[in-house]
């Protein structure tokens, strides 16, 4: 399709000239940016829930499982608090122009070591209409300009968030073509954003692993990436069971379709029996499907609460990020088997232990190479607002440039200036 591909090539172009004029405004005129979009959001609330409307309508029809369809529900106190995390951003410290490191070399040379803007971002996304506004924010409060690139469940609200948003620049005397939304949902869309290596310096995808996949293997400038939220909880013998049974529930039941959910729990052999008893029993009330390893299931079958809802696990269920109220169960002997574990089937995302052995609970912090790790809390909280953040692009797996969630700071990179009285090298 020659003319989307026209059509992208055109956002592009006008991405580029609007971080460079960006480039050169001030915090406060950002800030002052991010505050008129908020107060588009609120203004356009009727325009953007009637549309999320037809797009939920649309996922129902289309068979959408419950928690798939709680991402994409937008209500009148979500698009409020869309419009509170905007505002929440324009109040956070701004890192460009952050000097992170200065010195002065033996010749006079002075060296400053600056964040600046990343430049034009791209992100590819799924389901979720409030990224539209997340990663829109973050991205013009750090100096960038973005193009969005949302799922075909969300367009209608995608579309209404953004003209909202384009609003607020304008209202605000910043460039419109700051914040760009491809307004189709065909997947060539995709493959010419990842050849657009001219005009895009990073692209982020959000979404499932088909998706991601895609980008990677297409893109021709650096990737940044979050694979499965394969979240993985460890309790141990030392656990209090009842401070496990809440954080459990908490991290599986409170929103089962995010990827900082957790999907599989493992648990200690020694307090198997009680942990299902407890645990297990109010996970099977809260109507989570339980897939148990061998020894687990055996347990769980004596158990009258739990044993409706428990079956024997299949080896993929240890590998899959479920985004609905199922969870696999497995027991180990210990911590090591327990990071083998981890190591062996987790995605990297955020993984915790349950214990009151501080000794075993640092070993487990400072061993387990995942983005973020937990001793004694749920891995609900990895999220760039629980983290004090404000709005996040996403969660990032990888290591370079950016690990766990991405907010303003890891939209900036680096650049070196050097200031000199007529130094010459020799």
């Amino acid at each position: 399709m020659s003319g989307l591909k026209e059509l992208v090539l055109e956002y592009g172009k006008r991405a580029r000239g609007a971080a460079r004029q960006l480039a050169r405004s001030s915090t406060q005129q950002r800030n002052g940016g991010v505050e008129a979009m908020a107060d588009a959001i609120l203004a356009a609330e009727v325009d953007i829930l009637e549309a999320n409307g037809l797009d939920v309508a649309a996922g129902k029809e289309k068979g959408l499982s419950s928690a798939m369809l709680d991402r994409l529900t937008l209500t009148s106190k979500r698009v409020h608090a869309m419009a509170q995390g905007v505002r929440e951003v324009a109040a956070l410290p701004d890192p460009v122009g952050e000097v992170m490191r200065h010195w002065t070399r033996p010749n006079g040379l002075q060296i400053s070591k600056v964040r600046v803007p990343i430049g034009v971002v791209g992100i590819i996304y799924e389901s979720r209409p409030n990224v539209t506004s997340d990663a829109a924010v973050l991205c013009l409060k750090t100096g960038n300009a973005t193009i969005l690139r949302g799922g075909s469940e969300s367009i209608r609200s995608n579309i209404a968030i953004a003209s909202a948003l384009s609003k607020g620049l304008a209202a605000a005397g910043l460039p419109a073509e700051s914040i760009q939304l491809v307004p189709v949902t065909e997947r060539e869309a995709v493959s010419h954003l990842c050849a657009m290596d001219k005009y895009l310096d990073v692209i982020v995808p959000r979404g499932g692993k088909g998706l991601i996949e895609t980008v990677v293997s297409q893109a021709r400038m650096p990737v940044i990436k979050h694979y499965d939220g394969i979240c993985i909880l460890y309790v141990d013998a030392a656990a209090d069971l009842a401070m496990a049974r809440e954080i459990v529930l908490n991290a599986k039941c409170q929103r089962p379709g995010v990827c900082n959910a957790v999907e599989t729990v493992l648990v200690h052999k020694d307090v198997l029996r009680d942990f299902m008893a407890d645990t297990g029993a109010a996970l099977a009330g809260r109507g989570v499907e339980l897939r148990c390893d061998e020894e687990t299931y055996a347990v769980a079958s004596t158990l009258p609460e739990v044993s409706p809802k428990s079956v024997q696990a299949r080896p993929e269920d240890f590998d899959t990020e479920f985004l609905d109220l199922v969870l696999a169960l497995k027991v180990v002997g210990g911590l090591e088997e327990a990071q083998e574990h981890i190591e062996s089937h987790g995605s990297r995302h955020s993984d915790g232990i349950i214990t009151a052995d501080p000794l075993l609970a640092e070993r487990f912090l400072q061993e387990v190479d995942s983005a973020t790790v937990y001793w004694n809390a749920s891995t609900r909280f990895t999220d760039g607002g629980e983290f004090g953040f404000g709005a996040e692009i996403g969660i990032s797996t990888d290591k370079l440039h950016a690990r766990g969630p991405m907010a303003l700071e890891e939209l900036t990179t680096y650049k070196y200036q050097l200031r000199g009285t007529g130094q010459i090298r020799t």
